[in-house]
């Protein structure tokens, strides 16, 4: 499930063939608002992004709800939100707000009894049974990885449908994880963190069955555009960048529009 900060990215992701895609929590904080990955996006602002993704694409989209936006009836309204947005799930942290990154040093956790309130207000609140209700835990970082698993099985047992383990911090912790968790679970995929770079095959085999790579493709992007703009004001041109740019061509395809129509029917790709 490669991760997308906005719709158009998204399209990208199933013109490419993916079965399912990922809505990024910290790809929406930085590409719209500009501010790092620490909860600064209101709930009212994530569903309206979410929103034009799922608008935007006919495949499944999970997205990042971080804490759940407060306490356990908070957590209750993002998923009637979220829901009602198009979207086929979510993960929700046991971090303490203000959260950080996964994969950043000074995270903190709410406590056991807060957590599974809040996945038993988000299981209580779904309308739609197939609703993915992802529980994520920081707590190999925090604590230790037996203390992950142990969170985890609880959050199970609240009503969890899946666990992301984040911040798993060997290829033997993913296998073990695996084999001490027997439920779907989801693993993260993030460039320059605390986790080992797994293929998706490895990770499949040993039992995962979703894998995210939340800001590979908006990293990428992102190092692209700096080059260029260095290049444009060194050079002052762009002509070096044609043979590396999306075509307006291309950019109409992607966006299923017609220009000698001078229509959009805002159909599905």
């Amino acid at each position: 499930m490669p991760g997308v900060p906005n719709a158009l990215m998204a399209r990208q992701v199933e013109q490419a063939g993916f079965d399912a895609l990922y809505i990024s929590g910290a790809g929406m904080a930085n590409a719209t608002g500009g501010v790092p990955d620490i909860g600064l996006l209101t709930l009212t602002e994530v569903v309206q992004l979410a929103k034009y993704v799922t608008r935007a694409v006919s495949i499944p989209a999970i997205v990042d709800a971080d804490t759940g936006f407060g306490g356990a009836p908070n957590v209750a309204r993002t998923i009637q939100e979220l829901e009602a947005a198009g979207l086929a799930g979510c993960h929700i942290e046991d971090q303490e707000f203000p959260k950080r990154c996964g994969h950043l040093a000074g995270k903190s956790l709410v406590s056991l009894d807060e957590m599974v309130e809040k996945i038993k207000a988000a299981a209580a609140a779904r309308r739609d049974p197939d609703f993915l209700i992802i529980a994520r835990t920081d707590a190999r970082a925090v604590d230790d990885f037996g203390r992950a698993v142990k969170r985890a099985q609880q959050y199970l047992a609240a009503g969890a449908d899946a666990i992301f383990p984040e911040a798993l911090q060997t290829e033997q912790e993913f296998r073990d994880f695996a084999r001490e968790v027997d439920r779907p679970l989801l693993a993260n995929m993030t460039e320059f963190g605390k986790s080992p770079l797994l293929s998706f095959k490895q990770l499949s085999d040993w039992g995962y069955r979703m894998v995210i790579f939340p800001m590979t493709a908006f990293r990428v992007a992102m190092k692209a555009s700096a080059d260029f703009l260095a290049d444009l004001k060194g050079t002052g041109t762009q002509s070096g960048w044609l043979e590396r740019m999306q075509t307006r061509k291309e950019l109409y395809q992607l966006l299923d529009y017609d220009p000698a129509a001078d229509n959009w029917s805002g159909s599905k790709s």
